[in-house]
């Protein structure tokens, strides 16, 4: 199973009820479980980024997931795909 870790920035939209984010944040939950996925974490942060979102599953599903909530227009996404230390050495033991 692909693991999904995404960096989200609340927009303008988004800033101005912030007070909603939880809430939110149990609707997407309830999609992406819809869609399959597992959703394995959400941290509000400080920084550089608003939150810290970790899901695991299809690609197509998060995929779809992640541009739903993007166009809901409160947050903006950056996703990066995540490997696990078996799955790393996987890949590095498929090197020529």
């Amino acid at each position: 199973m692909a693991t999904f870790i995404t960096l989200l920035n609340f927009t303008d939209q988004g800033i101005r009820s912030v007070k909603d984010s939880p809430d939110r944040y149990l609707a997407f939950k309830a999609m992406a479980e819809g869609l399959g996925l597992a959703v394995k974490a959400v941290y509000w942060t400080v920084g550089s980024y608003d939150l810290v979102l970790i899901v695991e599953g299809d690609e197509e599903a998060a995929t779809s997931a992640l541009l739903k909530a993007g166009s809901l227009g409160n947050v903006r996404t950056q996703t990066l795909r995540g490997f696990s230390e078996p799955e790393f050495r996987r890949i590095i033991g498929n090197m020529p």
